[in-house]
């Protein structure tokens, strides 16, 4: 036999008694050989017919005598098999007779043995498996693993000893449980709770975990975009319809005190130089919602804390001047720790306050909780009984608000010395965005504002006290019944952007869920109420001052609304319970009352284009009634949106975005070193032949932005081209910053060996500008940038609305029309003069600007594209050629291509010599470490050279925002430039191309004309 089959024998004789001998593979003839009791072969021959008496055929058989029991181990092992050719003889070569007698009594033990062995091999199992897989895989049914019955029935006794076991039992389950409660997690509400303590969860975070993606971010965990393609639905959303999103996880901080110290205390941190203060006339009355961008107090215009909002409280009747006042600033959670802290020194609140109002409720814990805590020790795995199981049980409430604050830690602080108080509101509020022309439609259509108790109705058990005592003051009632007038005529509007920007409306509704309809729909405005008179009134006049009015304000009754809210499941028993289905619902006073406030968003404010476009509505609501209010505006028509739609949102408003578009913010530091972070990662996951190589693009920075160097790389580019101006003329006679200088582009002769190598065009177009590129102080590279004694560590940017007109008007206007923009400025547009520039220099040194950026032709700009100023040769040819694309960037050298080849070669020389000497416990990894730091192919390594001349074209800024804009049906791009570079490009172009820049992404070479604005 081969090895295989040698192996496969061995296999079947492994659980076979010693005295059996098995044929493998041969198949024997009709006289094959058996094996009697006695262990001697016989061959079954062809029987002769008996002749003579049976004495005869006794003598016949007794005279065989019986074998030696050698020979019969010698006759046992002389087995004649069939092969080729008949048979043959054995071992020995002599064939040998079968007996013609046999003993029985030894045939039928030796029989006995083997049926023994067999019975023992068949019974014993070999294995972990069950008695149902032991049969054949035609005879198994699924049904064998849970009744017995199914087996056949020489096996059912022992699955049934099988079953009885306690590994395979079966966990019983309450009867008076449904299929879907029991798969659910039994303690899911306090799953639920765990997993809040460490990312906070919005009320409508179940909601959005089913549809969205979900990001944890700034402490949150939060939708980021829905998981289904709705990038231009979204659009049209809020172009059209409506856009609804959950704005929870901003923080509210608010301060109560005298107006007067308020407005002391709060004066040093904002300017009126960058717009409105918290003193503006129509925000402190509690008319209309302002903005103000805050800074370190008396640090204008460096040191930035970030853009905030804010509402004062109304006063209920006009001209009566309260002690006290309220006012809520709202800001975003990566600019809460930093203002919090410069409040509290403004307003010198140093004591903390241990106020059970003002702690977040983490709604109390059941001894449920309380024993998990207690017993620490236990294994998390082992099942415990309750106590409180059975008829003691009591129900979990779910976390509402934040969960992951610490009770012991305080929330509110006072003056000792002016008397303010200030409180930490986060999350003790709900506040959602509706975005669209239809906002103000579906909360018409979800909303009702709510019944006026009547004497004649029982209101003792009425868990609402605080409506009931509210409705006993008339004045009260009819407050109340000219906000529900002014709520009413809001159906008749066509556009939210109508209605003065940051107008604030104050109601009390009904329960939201009692009108929910059947199906999703679509509302729209109703076109008869567009020609009320009260409607235009509304729309010239504004919300009076005292319909600003709300019980939000109002802590103590936001509490109780959160706490006697109507569970979804008793309201749906109470409407299982109609007479008639479907009919409406009636509470009566125990129907819950909301109090809200309603905050006009005034959309894109900025520029002539598409103003008002995005405007919309703010609904501040208490704690608890998020899901309330957010299924009903969704069945009225809304789409979800989530982060990714409040860029898209910014983008298109072209406004900045918080906090990726502050870098003179804190924050905006700290998001863009975790940006450049996760870009690089990703950059090195794919292979060097898959990823582009930005030293040879020029691309110095792909993954952040060097602000500071470029701004005073700018400086120094502006004070060597005033020397050298200075220089060639004596007399002084120049009428701007630009016009008899040269500028320091790279030449081939002057370059370093990482710029271009060969590109003939674009040396041939920098040949006008080597003059004096030699005399450039920007060559000086970053030995300068390290020296200086800055005066902050972040940059600073132009935020003051006078420069930022004055800028506006030297840009030109910001119109999409591509050729109509180039012949606009000609139009008698001033340039900038010499005084102007060095005015604003001198207030702004080394500051950026933000501005917006339309590409003229095809493309569209991406995050960290390059804004390059464009040479005369590239103008030139744009007037030759309208369909002209951009000139190109030559191909750099790569200087670290032979150091990352090098530093290879010694890895792995290191990595033989560390294999060879195989010292023990790891002593070889700590070599590697002596040289320098790896290098990673296609990025600049160490410091950075000179930003500005780098490239062929002179680097002026870099985009922060840009994609393809629905809005416009062209490339859009948002970002910053220098001040200094800005002012000098405008100073030397014409009048028909002032404006113009150039765009080129940061993996292409191929620059693109695109015009900038500034946008105010």
């Amino acid at each position: 036999m081969s090895n295989a089959k040698e192996r496969k024998h061995a296999k079947k004789m492994r659980n076979q008694p010693t005295n059996v001998t098995l044929s493998s593979g041969f198949v024997a003839d009709r006289s094959t050989k058996y094996h009697n009791g006695d262990g001697r072969p016989f061959q079954a021959q062809k029987q002769e017919p008996f002749s003579g008496t049976s004495r005869q055929r006794q003598t016949k058989m007794t005279h065989h005598s019986p074998v030696d029991p050698d020979v019969k181990e010698q006759s046992s092992s002389k087995i004649m098999f069939k092969k080729k050719g008949g048979w043959k003889a054995g071992p020995e070569g002599t064939s040998q007779e079968i007996p013609k007698y046999i003993t029985a009594s030894t045939f039928a033990q030796a029989r006995a043995a083997e049926i023994s062995a067999m019975l023992k091999a068949v019974t014993q199992k070999s294995s972990n498996s069950l008695v149902f897989q032991t049969l054949p895989r035609h005879m198994r049914r699924r049904a064998m693993s849970h009744n017995v019955k199914r087996l056949p029935r020489r096996l059912q006794e022992i699955a049934q000893k099988e079953a009885e076991k306690a590994v395979h039992q079966k966990k019983e389950h309450s009867k008076n449980k449904c299929h879907k409660a029991r798969r659910c997690h039994k303690k899911r509400v306090l799953e639920f709770n765990r997993r809040q303590k460490k990312n906070i969860w919005l009320e409508t975070h179940i909601w959005h975990a089913k549809r969205f993606h979900m990001v944890k971010k700034w402490g949150y965990c939060l939708g980021e975009r829905p998981t289904v393609k709705s990038h231009r639905a979204c659009y049209r959303a809020m172009t059209n319809c409506c856009l609804l999103q959950d704005l929870s996880y901003y923080c509210c901080l608010e301060l109560k005190g005298k107006e007067e110290e308020i407005l002391k205390a709060l004066s040093p941190m904002c300017s009126v130089d960058a717009g409105l203060t918290f003193a503006a006339v129509h925000c402190l009355s509690g008319k209309r919602q302002g903005s103000v961008l805050l800074y370190r107090a008396n640090k204008y215009p460096r040191e930035m804390l970030g853009p905030v909002t804010f509402i004062w409280k109304c006063e209920r009747t006009p001209g009566h001047t309260s002690e006290s006042r309220q006012l809520w600033i709202w800001l975003h959670p990566t600019l809460k720790q930093d203002i919090l802290e410069e409040l509290k020194a403004a307003c010198q609140c140093v004591e903390p306050i241990k106020s059970a109002v003002c702690i977040p409720s983490l709604l109390p814990t059941t001894s449920e909780e309380k024993s998990q805590t207690v017993l620490p020790d236990e294994k998390i795995g082992k099942k415990r009984k309750r106590k409180d199981d059975g008829e003691n049980a009591k129900p979990v409430k779910k976390v509402i608000g934040d969960g992951t604050r610490d009770p012991c830690q305080p929330s509110s602080w006072i003056s000792p010395a002016t008397g303010i108080i200030i409180s930490d509101l986060t999350m003790e509020m709900n506040r959602l965005r509706l975005i669209g022309p239809l906002s103000h439609s579906i909360l018409t259509e979800a909303l009702k504002a709510a019944s006026v108790q009547t004497e004649g109705e029982d209101t003792e058990k009425a868990p609402h006290h605080w409506w009931t005592e509210t409705c006993k003051n008339p004045d009260s009632v009819s407050l109340h019944h000219r906000q529900e007038a002014i709520f009413e005529l809001l159906g008749g509007i066509t556009s939210p952007a109508e209605i003065p920007a940051g107008t604030i409306l104050g109601l009390t509704v009904g329960d939201p869920r009692i009108n929910l309809p059947q199906k999703r729909s679509k509302v729209l405005p109703n076109p008869e109420k567009c020609q009320d008179e009260k409607v235009r009134q509304l729309l010239l006049e504004g919300v009076p001052v005292d319909c600003a009015h709300s019980f939000v304000w109002n802590q103590a009754i936001c509490k109780n609304v959160t706490e006697n809210k109507i569970s979804d499941q008793d309201l749906n028993r109470k409407r299982s319970e109609l007479l008639v289905p479907g009919s409406q619902l009636v509470l009566g006073p125990q129907e819950s009352r909301i109090p809200i406030l309603l905050i006009q968003q005034p959309g894109k404010v900025t520029g002539d284009e598409r103003r008002g476009w995005g405007s919309g509505w703010d609904v501040l609501l208490p704690k608890g009634w998020g899901m309330a209010f957010w299924i009903p505006f969704i069945y009225r028509g809304a789409r979800v949106g989530g982060l990714k739609e409040s860029v898209v949102h910014s983008q298109y408003k072209r406004s900045p975005d918080i906090p990726s578009d502050f870098p003179d913010c804190p924050a905006g530091v700290v998001f863009a070193e975790e940006q450049a972070k996760n870009l690089l990662e990703k950059y090195k996951r794919r292979p060097p032949a898959k990823r582009p190589n930005y030293v040879k693009l020029g691309t110095l920075a792909p993954f952040r932005y060097p602000w500071e160097q470029l701004s005073q790389e700018w400086e120094l580019r502006v004070r060597a081209q005033e020397k050298s101006s200075g220089a060639s003329s004596p007399s002084g006679e120049e009428s701007d910053l630009r016009r008899d200088k040269l500028s320091c582009a790279p030449t081939p002769e002057n370059t370093d060996p990482r710029s271009d190598e060969g590109g003939s065009s674009q040396s041939s177009s920098s040949k006008p500008r080597a003059g004096v590129a030699t005399e450039c102080p920007a060559r000086l590279g970053t030995e300068w940038v390290a020296g200086q004694d800055a005066t902050g560590s972040l940059p600073c940017v132009l935020r003051s609305r006078k420069w930022l007109k004055q800028l506006s008007t030297w840009c030109g206007p910001s119109s999409r029309d591509r050729w109509a923009a180039r012949r606009a400025p000609g139009s008698g547009q001033p340039a900038p003069t010499r005084a102007a520039c060095l005015s604003l220099l001198d207030h702004f040194p080394r500051a950026l600007v933000w501005v917006s950026l339309a590409l003229l032709r095809k493309g569209s700009p991406e995050p960290h594209s390059m804004i390059c100023v464009p040479a005369e040769e590239d103008i030139l040819q744009l007037r030759r050629d309208r369909l002209y694309c951009g000139p190109q960037e030559p191909k750099h050298s790569d200087p670290f291509k032979s150091e990352i080849r090098k530093q290879k070669e010694k890895k792995k020389v290191q990595k033989r010599q560390n294999q060879a000497r195989a010292e023990p416990e790891g002593l070889a990894g700590a070599h590697p470490a002596t040289g320098h730091p790896a290098l990673t192919l296609g990025l600049w390594s160490g410091p950075l050279p000179v930003l500005t001349s780098h490239c062929s074209r002179v680097l002026l800024g870099f985009v922060t925002q840009g994609d393809f804009s629905m809005a416009v049906g062209g490339g859009e791009g948002l970002g910053f430039v220098s001040l200094t570079g800005l002012l000098d490009m405008l100073s030397g172009q014409a009048a028909a191309e002032r404006g113009l820049v150039l765009l080129r992404a940061p993996a292409s070479p191929q620059y693109r004309f695109a015009r900038v604005a500034v946008e105010v």
